[in-house]
């Protein structure tokens, strides 16, 4: 009977097993959802996500495929009303459904009772023994005597599966969106393992080697060192400014924060282009006339060791690029785009391009012409988490493209 919502999930590019989807099937034949819709929400999120980042996914999917389904929700405002309670409308809070003192079974039941009595109070009790209240002996409500039931207090809890997705807390954990600050920062850190290593004593706690000794000498504690490492990343960022880069302003700010904050680096150099590399590099995002260096400068002071990463969305006309006189924006010394790229890559073999607009393989377009020319040239990858991951990948590679 799920066989459409499975689709539907695969279509949310959740990446589901045949072995996982038989799993949760059983689940469900073992009564593991507990005929709730809530319960069947955890249970899928339980088997059929491997890690946070697809949690968002599964949101979006349970969105789209059960949102006609009617949620059942509680008149909070009233019941606050009821118990004198400071807290937000609409929170059911710190259920205890049931302690050491009731079976499983017991519980149930008294949640079947709790929404009987809803249904049929209408007004405030305090200290009696049946409806919903205070001070009393009932099984619901606030500081009663009864130990158990269903306590209502001052922090969240108890939401139901619509609740928890439409909160889609976890939309910034996806690989597959743009990156944020966070990501960035992430993303960075595993510029790490490209350091070298010095020619001192082993001062520096070695993470996997203490787990992999710890384990091999069943479970004691045993400390693993290793030699420290020092920056020698060199990183050269250039980023294409105006025009229909406009949108991604803000993301290129964030990138720029991230690796001006992060200490992996020796030496990071910052340049701005308009559409593509001619013959200056400009030191602002205003790209002002005058206001630059000339590229072929670049060449002759920093060496073929920095690493490139160019940020932009490839978004020009074939002619502009391809055309000697198409730089309109500043000098390009006789070349063509086309050529200032070339003899760019030649000089940095360990480039890459990161695009905010990236298609992939759809560059039969007019329009698509230059990414596709671009591509050609410097290695492109989209400007996302997984984008940026492969790309540093790429990046920090011995292997360098012919």
């Amino acid at each position: 009977m799920f066989t459409s919502f499975f689709y539907t999930l695969k279509s949310s590019g959740l990446n589901i097993s045949a072995t996982e989807w038989l799993t949760l099937m059983e689940a469900l034949d073992k009564g593991l959802a507990h005929s709730s819709f809530t319960d069947f929400y955890y249970l899928c999120r339980t088997v059929l996500v491997k890690n946070e980042g697809e949690y968002d996914k599964l949101d979006a999917a349970f969105l789209e495929y059960f949102k006609n389904i009617k949620e059942e929700k509680l008149d909070m405002e009233q019941i606050d009303k009821w118990l004198h309670n400071d807290a937000k409308s609409g929170k059911l809070t710190n259920p205890e459904l049931y302690k050491d003192t009731r079976t499983k079974r017991e519980a149930v039941e008294v949640h079947r009772m709790f929404r009987e009595r809803l249904n049929e109070q209408n007004s405030e009790h305090n200290g009696g023994n049946y409806w919903i209240g205070t001070g009393g002996g009932s099984e619901f409500g606030k500081n009663g005597r009864v130990a158990g039931g269903i306590q209502l207090g001052n922090e969240a809890g108890m939401k139901t599966a619509f609740a928890v997705m439409g909160e889609r807390r976890y939309k910034d954990f996806r690989r597959d969106t743009k990156l944020s600050m966070r990501q960035f920062q992430v993303a960075f850190r595993e510029l790490r393992q490209y350091s070298r290593k010095l020619d001192l004593p082993k001062t520096e706690l070695d993470i996997d080697g203490t787990i992999d000794s710890t384990c091999n000498q069943g479970g004691y504690l045993k400390l693993e060192f290793e030699q420290p490492r020092k920056n020698t990343v060199k990183l050269m960022l250039l980023f294409d400014s105006g025009g229909s880069m406009y949108p991604y302003s803000e993301l290129c700010n964030q990138l720029f924060q991230a690796v001006n904050k992060a200490n992996h680096f020796k030496d990071v150099k910052t340049f701005y282009f308009h559409n593509c590399i001619y013959a200056k590099l400009y030191k602002t995002p205003e790209c002002l006339s005058g206001d630059w260096i000339d590229t072929q400068w670049a060449f002759r002071n920093y060496d073929k060791e920095y690493k490139v990463i160019i940020i932009g969305d490839a978004g020009m006309a074939p002619e502009e690029f391809l055309d000697k006189n198409g730089n309109y924006s500043g000098p390009n010394n006789g070349l063509s785009g086309h050529e200032w790229m070339q003899l760019f890559r030649s000089k940095y073999p360990h480039s890459i391009w990161l695009n905010p607009s990236y298609h992939g393989d759809l560059t039969k377009l007019y329009w698509m012409e230059s990414e596709r020319l671009i591509k050609e040239i410097v290695d492109m990858y989209p400007l996302t988490v997984d984008g940026l991951k492969r790309g540093i990948k790429k990046l920090m590679s011995n292997q360098q493209r012919s």
